[in-house]
C-alpha cells in the first residue's frame, strides 16, 4: 500500500481553494478545546494517497444513533450537543486514574493530519482527512499497567441533548473496545478535527476513536470514558446481535454479514455514476496490521 511521507489538506485541494479556506477560518477561535489553526500539524506518513471526500459529504452522511437512525439525522440534531468543557475519565488498570480535561490532554499529545479510508459494515465508504493524535499517547498519560489486555470506551450519556438516547434502538450508553495491541498501534488515533475544522458534533465531537482497518461502528464517538481491563469488554453492537457484529470487526471481504456481502463497497460522493469497488482486506491496511492476528481464525473471530 502506497503512502506519502507528507500528505496534507493542501496537497489534495487546489491551492486557491485551500488558501481561501484559511482566510475564511482566520478569525475563528481555533479547533476544538484549544487546537490551533494553521500549518503546525505534524505529518506522520500514515496517510493514504487517495482523494478525500468533501467536508459536506463527511458531515452530512453519518451513523450516530444517539441523534437518530437515518443518515441525515445526526447533522440535523447534533447541534444540541454541548462539547465544551469536556473531560475523559480514564480508569481501571492504569497508574494515574482520573478525569482528564480535553484541554490538558491536547497539551500533552502531538496532533497530526491523517487521511484514512473509512468503511461501513453497510458497505458504503469514504476517505476522511482527520486531525488527531495516536491513542497510545493518551494511554501513556494514564500509565497502562502490565496486567491490562483490553481498552474499553464509553460514549456520553445525555438524553436531553442526544434524542436518540430516548429510544430503545440500542442499549445506552454506547460502548466499544479494542485489544490492547490494537489500541497501541500507531494507526489507531483519537480524532479532534476534520480538514481544518473542529470535529463536527455529528461526526463525534469533540473526541472520537478512529481505527481505519475496522468497520466504522468500531470508531466510537463523543468519548467520555476509557477503561483498561484484563477482560474482553462488552460492545454495543455485539451485545445487540453477536452473530452479525463480532468483537474484532475487522474489514474482511471474505466474511459476509449474515444479510449481505462485504466483498464490495460503494464510495460516497460519486453520484449515480459511481461504481462499487472491491473491498480490501483490513480496508487496505493489511501490510500494517495483519501481524496482529497471526494464528487467529478470522472467520470465527469476525
Amino acid at each position: 500500500m502506497a503512502y506519502k511521507n507528507v500528505l496534507k489538506y493542501s496537497d489534495v485541494t487546489p491551492r486557491a481553494d485551500y488558501m481561501n479556506r484559511r482566510q475564511l477560518m482566520g478569525g475563528a477561535a481555533g479547533l476544538a478545546a484549544g487546537m490551533a489553526l494553521g500549518p503546525a500539524f505534524g505529518a506522520s506518513g500514515f496517510s493514504v494517497d487517495e482523494k478525500p471526500n468533501t467536508m459536506e459529504e463527511i458531515s452530512s452522511y453519518n451513523n450516530f444513533y444517539e441523534f437518530g437512525t437515518a443518515k441525515g439525522d445526526p447533522a440535523k440534531n447534533a447541534h444540541m450537543l454541548t462539547t465544551d468543557p469536556w473531560s475523559v475519565e480514564i480508569d481501571g488498570m492504569v497508574d494515574r486514574p482520573g478525569s482528564y480535561g480535553l484541554e490538558d490532554i491536547l497539551k500533552n499529545v502531538t496532533l497530526e493530519e491523517r487521511i484514512y479510508r473509512f468503511r461501513c459494515v453497510e458497505t458504503w465508504s469514504m476517505v476522511v482527512p482527520w486531525v488527531g493524535f495516536e491513542l497510545n499517547q493518551l494511554l501513556a498519560l494514564a500509565g497502562v499497567q502490565s496486567s491490562a489486555k483490553y481498552v474499553a470506551f464509553q460514549t456520553l450519556l445525555r438524553p436531553e441533548e442526544m434524542p436518540g438516547q430516548r429510544t430503545r434502538s440500542l442499549e445506552w450508553p454506547y460502548r466499544e473496545g479494542l485489544r490492547l495491541d490494537e489500541a497501541m498501534h500507531p494507526l489507531t488515533i483519537m480524532a479532534t478535527g476534520i480538514y481544518d475544522d473542529p470535529l463536527p458534533n455529528q461526526n463525534g465531537a469533540p473526541l472520537r476513536l478512529v481505527v481505519p482497518w475496522k468497520y466504522g461502528y468500531k470508531s466510537i464517538k463523543s468519548i467520555v470514558r476509557v477503561t483498561l481491563t484484563d477482560k474482553e469488554p462488552q460492545t454495543t453492537w455485539n451485545m445487540l446481535q453477536p452473530r452479525e457484529y463480532g468483537f474484532y470487526s475487522n474489514v474482511n471481504p471474505e466474511v459476509s454479514h449474515p444479510r449481505w456481502s462485504q466483498a464490495y463497497e460503494k464510495p460516497i460522493g460519486g453520484g449515480l455514476l459511481a461504481r462499487r469497488k472491491e473491498t480490501l482486506m483490513f480496508n487496505g491496511y493489511e501490510d500494517q496490521v495483519a501481524s496482529l492476528y497471526d494464528g487467529m481464525d478470522l472467520v470465527a473471530n469476525h
